[in-house]
């Protein structure tokens, strides 16, 4: 187990490697050669000019103003002047409630770190456990500022209790004025919005077929019906066929162009290819570039120009083919649609009511914003959804039971008995002191911090696949699917796996984990001490190094330089070499997340974990917000639509917490204190369901009231606006947005639409029979 002094050691190496990080970016921000890396926000709104431009040669690449370097640290107060308000308007209310995270994790354990080592750990400190006990729980010096170092029975427990009691309505109380703050904010935010496309359209699934009507008439019968005042159109792409006399064609609602999407980006990949090959070609004209035919790894020696000018030639053609394709084949038609309303309140009633007797059709839910969309999963059949998530979810839980071999693995590497004994000839090395400290406190939390970083990767393309259609929809499932993989196999199996591995003998807490629930929590309440230093030391790593590892981008920066120099041609390739990159949420808020269950977890039964907790989050505060300002893109905007499940899961950590303290009393005979900690998980439930009934409505429904209120001011301001053509090609496909033949095809629509009365559809007025084929075709007044 590690000692004061191999924490001490890893906290010199981490702090020591954040400061190199930090001193790296401070001067790399200041080169005009990477400006676009490190402000690329400020280029993407037309704000900022490149300093290239007015700079001499020297300075088109090195800053040689000596007098900037004076003030290389003035970034740190530049994050601050922003205030919240022009923040929101610049980065966007995900943003802002992201970082407002990092201050609620500040208010919460700030003042309980200031009262841990007020009372706590003088409590702790001056008592006193025999050898036996001592032997008992493999006692290492920093145990003796933590609850270990209470004897059994002591009347000392009463301050943890407290101390807990404490905790629990001070945490409370921070989460609900936070979450009075959001949702006011959020609806603030909301009434302020600017018109978007999304406001007034719903996205419809699982369309019934009709043997009369296309998918798109279907859609447009069944609204003009059922939402005669409010409907205004839905969105769509070409059929086959013209519509009654006037040879206007009609507009589907979804394609499946998936196939379509997976043949552009190759041409994309090999117009790269050419531009690199290309470039190369112009520094040395005397030399053609070459390459070998097969996969550029063997066969028989070919021009690299001539080779992808002939691949983006035929695969232009392919696209072609698989463009007509589409807009001819009736199979391409999905039965999803985007349906637009006149009015906020129409679509705000149309995506929160059920539309039909029979519930598993023609649902409606909000649409997502136009750039929110994720194409590829709307042409999933709904019946194919269902099979999908059940698939995933015995993925899911494989993957998890999965990683608790390798994470066992790790751990018992990072000891120095399992070291030892795989290692023999290292022995007379890491008998050294520095060695010793080096592997205890810096090696456990590096190698799980390794092997996390494939995870979310792996989560997200298992989201994916489950079929949601949005990116913010896929990024709130892979962050629950993350997040519960660091509860259960990071923190839990960490805590059983790793006190199993130490040098004591810890298997025999474990033995009895298959009886009663009593049990197993009095035996995890007691191994939870046992395991501070380790995630003291994964705290180092990930929130220390880590953080400052975010604001060096150092990927970010040799991507861009690489891409500068072998495939930009134009301003216009510049700007598509930056990566702005973005919050990802997926990750990000498990990630914060687990320093909540940490924090609260061992805030009374050990505190000394309380520092490194309040430095990651005031770290992270100024980090985030540089970013946030200055690089980050958001793909997205949901109105903070996350924040539900950040307060849940934090309520859960509180749940944890006082279970496991209540585990840990009834294990060391505190019979007096612990049963008081009985009634704090029901008042935490109570206090959760609480918040939940008072402020999520305005996170999952839109109200009416609102609606009808954005209506009103946006007709008194703006009685000329044309909405119907402000959402014609809201939700066109990214295939089909530069598709001059659709474009025509839409206009001519929408002016024979807006000199008609009636719409015609068709429709059968008899009970369906296979065996006639006859129809009629009725009006249905506009």
């Amino acid at each position: 187990m590690a000692t004061l002094q191999d924490i001490g050691v890893a906290a010199g190496i981490h702090l020591l490697t954040a400061l190199i990080f930090l001193f790296a970016f401070a001067i790399l921000r200041l080169q005009p050669i990477n400006d676009r890396v490190y402000f690329p926000k400020w280029y993407l709104k037309g704000l900022r000019e490149s300093p290239r431009d007015v700079s001499t040669s020297v300075g088109k690449f090195i800053n040689i103003d000596w007098r900037i370097y004076i003030k290389f640290l003035n970034w740190i107060p530049e994050a601050l002047k922003m205030p919240e308000s022009e923040l929101i308007e610049h980065a966007g209310l995900d943003s802002v409630v992201y970082l407002r995270i990092y201050i609620v994790g500040l208010k919460v354990f700030v003042p309980l770190m200031v009262l841990a080592f007020t009372i706590l750990v003088p409590v702790n400190a001056t008592s006193s456990i025999s050898d036996a006990e001592k032997d008992d729980v493999g006692f290492s010096d920093i145990d003796k500022f933590s609850i270990s170092n209470v004897s059994e029975g002591s009347n000392r427990f009463w301050a943890h209790v407290l101390m807990s009691c404490v905790f629990t309505i001070w945490t409370c109380f921070v989460l609900y004025k936070e979450y009075e703050m959001v949702e006011s904010m959020r609806i603030c935010f909301l009434e302020a919005q600017h018109r978007r496309p999304d406001q007034f359209t719903v996205l419809v699934r699982n369309v019934p077929a009709d043997p009369d009507e296309s998918i798109s008439e279907h859609i447009e019968h069944f609204f003009r019906v059922n939402h005669r005042d409010h409907y205004l159109t839905h969105q769509s792409s070409l059929r086959g066929g013209s519509f009654g006399s006037l040879g206007v064609h009609f507009w589907k609602v979804v394609f499946n162009a998936n196939k379509l999407s997976k043949l552009v980006k190759k041409k994309e990949a090999y117009q790269n290819w050419l531009d690199y090959n290309q470039n190369k070609y112009v520094i040395n004209p005397k030399k053609r570039p070459n390459m070998k035919g097969f996969l550029g790894l063997w066969g028989e020696q070919v021009d690299s120009i001539d080779y992808y000018k002939a691949k983006i030639d035929a695969l232009v053609k392919e696209i072609a083919v698989e463009h007509e394709r589409i807009l001819k084949d009736p199979k391409a038609i999905m039965p999803v649609g985007f349906v637009s309303f006149k009015t906020r309140w129409g679509a705000a009633a149309c995506a929160q009511t059920q539309q039909s007797k029979n519930p598993t059709i023609w649902l409606t839910e909000w649409a997502p914003e136009p750039r929110d969309v994720y194409w590829q999963n709307l042409p999933i059949p709904f019946v194919e959804l269902t099979f999908r998530r059940l698939v995933i979810s015995v993925s899911v839980f494989s993957l998890f039971i999965l990683f608790m071999i390798p994470i066992g693995f790790v751990q018992s590497l990072a000891t120095i008995e399992s070291i030892k004994k795989n290692a023999p000839f290292l022995k007379n090395l890491i008998e050294l002191k520095v060695v010793k400290s080096f592997i205890q406190g810096f090696l456990p939390g590096l190698a799980m911090k390794l092997f996390l970083l494939i995870l979310p990767s792996i989560l997200m393309t298992m989201s994916k696949i489950e079929g949601h259609t949005s990116f913010s929809e896929i990024e709130r499932k892979t962050a629950s699917k993350y997040y519960y993989f660091i509860l259960i196999i990071f923190f839990f199996g960490s805590i059983l796996v790793g006190s199993a591995l130490q040098d004591f003998d810890a298997r025999k807490e474990l033995k009895d984990l298959g009886d009663s629930p009593t049990i197993v929590l009095k035996k995890l309440g007691v191994l939870v001490p046992m395991r501070a230093t380790f995630f003291i030391t994964y705290i180092m790593v990930d929130g220390w190094s880590g953080i400052a590892g975010e604001i060096l981008r150092l990927i970010p920066l040799i991507m861009f330089h690489l891409k500068n120099s072998l495939l930009v041609k134009t301003d216009e390739d510049r700007e598509k070499a930056m990566d702005p990159g973005s919050v990802a949420f997926a990750e990000a808020l498990p990630r914060m997340q687990l320093y909540f269950l940490l924090g609260l977890a061992y805030s009374v039964a050990t505190p000394t974990i309380l520092p490194f907790i309040v430095l990651y989050f005031g770290f992270g505060y100024f980090i985030f917000r540089h970013q946030v300002i200055n690089v980050y893109e958001q793909k997205y905007e949901s109105a903070a639509a996350f924040w539900p499940d950040v307060h849940y899961r934090i309520i859960i950590s509180l749940l944890i917490s006082q279970l496991l303290l209540l585990g840990l009393l009834t294990a060391k005979n505190a019979k007096d204190s612990a049963p008081i900690l009985i009634i704090l998980p029901f008042l935490t439930i109570w206090f959760h369901k609480y918040c939940q009934n008072r402020f999520e409505p305005a996170f999952s429904r839109y109200p009416l009231e609102e609606a009808m209120a954005k209506d009103t001011l946006e007709r008194a301001t703006e009685p000329g606006l044309d909405l119907k053509q402000y959402l014609a090609n809201a939700y066109v496909h990214p295939m089909f947005k530069d598709d001059d033949e659709l474009d025509e095809c839409e206009k001519e629509l929408l002016s024979w639409r807006e000199n008609d009365y009636k719409v015609l559809t068709k429709r059968t007025n008899t009970p369906i029979d296979t065996t006639a084929s006859t129809s009629t075709t009725f009006l249905i007044e506009r």
